[in-house]
C-alpha cells in the first residue's frame, strides 16, 4: 500500500511537468537573456552591442504582432543581411515559442 501511495505522488507531481512543455524563465535564461537580459531590458553587454530593444517598454510591445515574434524566434533575425539571432525552431516546438511570446509579453511594465 505505501508503494502504491508514492508511485500514485509521485506522477502526480511529474506528470503537470512533463504536460507543461518546457519551462520558460528556464528557455529564457538558456537561450535569450545573454542578449535580451533578465528582464528583457537588452541591458547586456551582447545587447548593447547588438542594440537589441528594450522589451519592457509598452511602445515597442503594441509595435509587433505574437506571429512576428514567433517567426523571428523560429526562423532567426538577420540585420543587413548579417544573421543577429540565431533561429530557434529546431530547438524549441512551436508550442514553445508560443508560450515564450507570451512570456516576453510579460515584460511589459
Amino acid at each position: 500500500m505505501r508503494t502504491i501511495v508514492i508511485l500514485v505522488a509521485s506522477i502526480g507531481i511529474t506528470v503537470p511537468f512533463s504536460m507543461g512543455g518546457m519551462d520558460m524563465r528556464l528557455a529564457w535564461a538558456q537561450n535569450c537573456a545573454s542578449c535580451h537580459g533578465k528582464d528583457g531590458s537588452g541591458s547586456t553587454m551582447m545587447g548593447k552591442k547588438l542594440r537589441v530593444k528594450d522589451y519592457r517598454d509598452p511602445t515597442l510591445q503594441a509595435a509587433f504582432s505574437d506571429a512576428e515574434a514567433e517567426r523571428a524566434i523560429k526562423e532567426g533575425v538577420k540585420t543587413n543581411g548579417k544573421e543577429t539571432m540565431k533561429p530557434f525552431g529546431s530547438k524549441l516546438s512551436d508550442a514553445d515559442i508560443k508560450a515564450l511570446v507570451k512570456y516576453i509579453r510579460s515584460f511589459k511594465k
